[in-house]
């Protein structure tokens, strides 16, 4: 145990159910040939505690008492509770080990499930809020059968161990996504949970501030042009397009979407699944929709020069189109096109919106704590004032003792008009004055705000906050 922390193996972890250490507020301390130690809370009987679990285990048991609160923290940190039930999943049981691991992390709220192999182990780590936390230790002799099992309900090949596959598993509420990487050691499973129902998803919450939202809603509604979101995997750019295109979503509207993967169906809009091993790649679509008298056109993400060109071609011949692009800023999606081959006359008269998108993750307001700010953490003099006091994370049940619950997004919204276009048409080295001047705030003095308000912590904003345009 280190300071107000204990510190315990995956595999020791494995050794004892989750309802099991609930139900006797325990943790596993070390394990002998005969004997067992447990970490215990000190407000329970340790006579019967110890009395049952030797019983149960047919071991000799040795507790060792810790302070309740610490006891609480542990317990969530390790065995995470869902909805208040007890989670009791077996790695041994490896019948059913694929689904209920599935259906753990959709009821978690989490993205990606990763089961993967090493040298020495094999885990289960899933992703919440943009972060793996590992959940569970496999036996190594326990690994090949559990990726057949995968192969098998991806309808992917068994004997197949050389090369990746990729494959899709249904459900009645979501689709998992399965992508099989061959590694040195073993298989890597990476399963995506894509999820069918798109009515949460709203521009109203996904983060905009009232003056964005106006002017990217400015952008949406012109008749041709093209709006590009950029940022990394995982920034929510996709959610964003969903949303807009929710909004487009008329019966007067012909909208048609190339994607990979389709990740939620919107009635009333025609969404095509990229297929680039038979020859469904973004750049043959869109010739396809071009023929499909189209109002709106969503491409998934701008790859490469062809697509960049076929999409600059649509929005000059009266259609709109939406897509992603990756880059570091909304400005710098206008030098990524014209290094992909895209004129910049060209691309002067046909970008309609440029947006930067970032996602951090929130505090929970259940357990944050506003502490003094220290001297020593605060490097951004140059741009940015410090503040007296700030909000930390903490971790309780309600966010699984993480410190955050949900995540926000970080905008920069550039509506690009006649000015913009002509700096665009001669290369400008004057653009960051003209943002300023219009005051078009920059991703790392949004997530100084964010900082500033509680929303969220340094150790979210900082990569943000250090001269980041």
């Amino acid at each position: 145990m280190e300071g107000n922390d204990i510190n315990i193996s995956p595999e020791l972890l494995q050794l004892v159910r989750s309802d099991l250490a609930w139900h006797y507020r325990v943790l596993p301390k070390e394990k002998g040939e005969n004997n067992f130690s447990f970490y215990v809370d000190e407000q329970t009987d340790q006579d019967i505690t110890n009395e049952e679990l030797e019983a149960l285990l047919g071991l000799n048991v040795e507790l060792f008492p810790i302070d309740k609160k610490l006891m609480q923290r542990s317990l969530g940190k390790f065995y995470r509770k869902s909805n208040n039930e007890e989670s009791n999943l077996k790695i041994d049981a490896k019948t059913d080990f694929v689904d209920r691991i599935i259906q753990e992390a959709n009821h978690l709220g989490s993205s990606d499930i990763h089961i993967e192999i090493f040298a020495d182990k094999a885990r289960v780590r899933i992703r919440i809020d943009g972060n793996l936390i590992q959940r569970y230790a496999v036996d190594k002799s326990d690994y090949p059968e559990i990726v057949n099992k995968v192969k098998i309900r991806a309808n992917l090949d068994i004997s197949e161990k050389r090369l990746p596959q990729d494959g899709r598993i249904q459900y009645e509420d979501f689709d998992i996504r399965v992508s099989i990487l061959p590694t040195l050691h073993g298989e890597k499973i990476v399963l995506r949970i894509l999820g069918h129902d798109a009515s949460s998803i709203s521009l109203d919450k996904i983060g905009f501030s009232a003056k964005d939202k106006n002017k990217y809603l400015d952008g949406v509604r012109r008749p041709n042009g093209i709006i590009l979101i950029s940022g990394p995997t995982g920034s929510g750019k996709t959610t964003t397009l969903y949303a807009t295109l929710k909004v487009l979503n008329e019966e007067k509207r012909n909208i048609v979407t190339v994607e990979d993967p389709v990740e939620y169906t919107l009635e009333g809009i025609n969404q095509v699944q990229l297929k680039e091993s038979i020859g469904l790649t973004f750049a043959s679509a869109l010739r396809s929709f071009l023929r499909q008298d189209p109002d709106v056109i969503m491409l998934g993400e701008i790859r490469d020069s062809e697509t960049a060109q076929m999409a600059i071609r649509a929005a000059l011949t009266g259609h709109l189109v939406l897509s992603t692009i990756h880059t570091n800023s909304a400005w710098g999606t206008i030098s990524r096109l014209i290094d992909m081959g895209v004129p910049p006359f060209l691309l002067a008269n046909t970008i309609n919106t440029s947006v930067a998108q970032r996602l951090v993750r929130k505090l929970c307001e259940e357990c944050k704590d506003e502490v003094e700010f220290a001297e020593t953490k605060w490097q951004f003099e140059d741009r940015f004032s410090k503040p007296e006091k700030h909000n930390v994370s903490v971790g309780c049940e309600s966010c699984h003792y993480t410190g955050y619950k949900g995540r926000v997004a970080l905008y920069e919204v550039i509506p690009i008009d006649n000015r913009l276009s002509t700096l665009i048409k001669e290369n400008s080295n004057d653009v960051q004055v003209e943002l300023k001047e219009r005051g078009i705030k920059s991703i790392s003095e949004k997530a100084y705000e964010l900082l500033i308000d509680g929303t969220t912590s340094l150790d979210e904003v900082y990569p943000y906050l250090s001269n980041y345009e």
